[in-house]
């Protein structure tokens, strides 16, 4: 990790949101993400494709950004099998774009409600390179310490007897063996 290297890199994403009809009577027409395009330009639900009943809209361009903090979320996303970018889309009916990201674990922070979805698209090449560059600069590997027992005896008497209250001999709350060493 260089410490002079940005802690953030950003990139301009343009969305692409397709409609198609609807397959039931209840659904006249269908959103999905199509895919995204990197380093595009400001666009509002710009059509760039139609095949019959089918378009496709540069619908907006967000900001994709990279931590640093976030390298083995990055490094999780980069080694399946294909590598994704992720979109938050919400509303009913016609999408509308709120958040685009490489993190598989920020992806899942998105999805809230009914009307909320979080979708995924294939990374395109050039972005690769890029997200494996930010990796490669930003990177370190933390060893995996094992979390250390306490020192005392797993059968140790507890300090407290339970509720003072009730009058018993034997407490529920006391081990076996400390009510022997009382004898």
């Amino acid at each position: 990790m260089h410490d002079a290297a940005p802690k953030i890199a950003e990139m301009p994403v343009g969305v692409l949101i397709r409609r198609s009809p609807g397959v039931t009577r209840w659904m006249s027409e269908v959103w999905t993400l199509a895919g995204i395009v990197p380093h595009a330009g400001p666009a509002q639900w710009k059509p760039v494709f139609r095949d019959g009943p089918v378009e496709e809209f540069h619908a907006t361009t967000l900001v994709l950004q990279l931590h640093r903090k976030d390298t083995d979320s990055l490094i999780q996303n980069l080694t399946a099998q294909v590598p994704s970018v992720w979109v938050a889309l919400h509303g009913p009916g016609r999408p509308h774009a709120t958040h685009v990201t490489a993190s598989p674990f920020e992806a899942s922070f998105h999805e809230v409600d009914a009307e909320d979805r979080v979708e995924k698209v294939a990374m395109p090449g050039g972005m690769i390179e890029w997200v494996e560059a930010f990796v490669a600069l930003h990177h370190v590997d933390e060893p995996f310490v094992k979390r250390q027992r306490d020192r005392r005896r797993e059968g140790a008497a507890q300090d407290g007897v339970g509720d003072p209250r009730i009058a018993q001999e034997a407490d529920v709350w006391r081990n076996p063996q400390s009510l022997r060493s009382r004898k």
